[in-house]
Parts: C-alpha cells; structure tokens; sequence
C-alpha cells in the first residue's frame, strides 16, 4: 500500500483533532474529487513499518481525538489488508481513540457481509467492527454541499458503526458536540 501524506492536528476530517492517513489507490474516479492523484494505487510513498510507527506517535497526545482514514479509498482490499494491522494496533496500544473512515462505496450495498462487491476480502468484517464512523458514499458533484459537515455531496452519510451493527439498522452518527457551531460559539 501507498500513502499521499499524513496530517497531524487535522480538524477537517472527523470530529476532533484528529491524525489522517490519506491512502493512495482508488477505482471510483468521482467526477470532481478532490484528490485525484490519490487514484493511483502507486502515488506517494510506501506505507512502511516506519511509516506505522510515525502514525502511532502522533496518536498518542492526549489532545489527538483519533485517526482518519480516507485518500484514494480505504476500502479497497489492497488498502483494508495493510490499514486493518493499523486499527488493530491502535485499539491495543490507545484504546479511547475513534477511527473514522471515509469511503465511496455504501455499508449496506458493498461492505456488510453477504454483500457481492469489489470491496469486500478476508478483513473487512474486521476492519469495519474496529471503526467508529464510516462516511459511506461516492462523491456526487451535482449533489455537491459545501455546506455539509465532513463530507461533500448530499448522498453520503455519517454512520455510528458500532450503533449500526447493535441496531441491525443503519443508524446515523451524532456529534458529541451538536451544541456549538463551527466557530466554536454556543448556539443561541
């Protein structure tokens, strides 16, 4: 697997202050993506032991509220086969961390089990029972929402992982912090 770039201290990309791996690889090829480059499964550098470890040390502060996982797309099996060793490792060594993931393909048409699609191999019930929010949904740029909090078209969902597979029902994520704006000022 390859990676585009890491970013620490990242508020765009999940609720909190969060680190983000940006993968490399990706075969939707959305009109209008914003990371295009990332749709080459060889851009970038190689996600290395090194690389791993540099991710984990920029987890630990008390302050970083968890990992990101988007790029290119996570849910390719080639990615999921490296970022599940990740997630592992994370739930071990920083319990209390959330991982969010962003993906093009939707839960229920291509990741739940018994699901027929190109996403699904050996690790994705895995990977998905260690996530916390899953950002479902290919980037629609006639459904394009500038206004839309951590994603970008109006098709794509925020969904509580964890509350989603206890209800057997998708179940929509809710922010911890529903009471302040975006400029971090109580709503009157």
């Amino acid at each position: 697997m390859n990676y585009g770039e890491i970013k620490n201290c990242d508020i765009a990309n999940g609720e909190g202050v969060r680190v983000s791996l940006f993968v490399s690889g990706c075969t939707h090829h959305c009109k209008g993506c914003f990371n295009p480059q990332t749709w080459d499964f060889a851009y970038g550098e190689p996600y290395t032991e090194e690389t791993e470890n540099r991710l984990m040390e920029l987890l630990a502060p008390d302050y970083i509220d968890g990992l990101t996982l988007l790029g290119g797309e996570p849910m390719e099996p080639s990615n999921q086969r490296e970022l599940v060793k990740l997630v592992r490792r994370v739930h071990a060594e920083l319990p209390g961390k959330s991982v969010w993931c962003f993906t093009g393909y939707t839960l229920e048409d291509d990741l739940l089990p018994g699901c027929v699609s190109r996403a699904r191999c050996e690790v994705t019930d895995e990977l998905l029972s260690m996530l916390d929010v899953l950002i479902d949904g290919e980037f629609i740029e006639a459904q394009k929402n500038i206004s839309l909090r951590f994603r970008g078209s109006d098709n794509q969902r925020i969904i509580d992982v964890q509350k989603t597979f206890s209800a057997g029902a998708c179940v929509l994520w809710e922010s911890k912090n529903d009471d302040v704006d975006l400029v971090m000022k109580p709503k009157s």
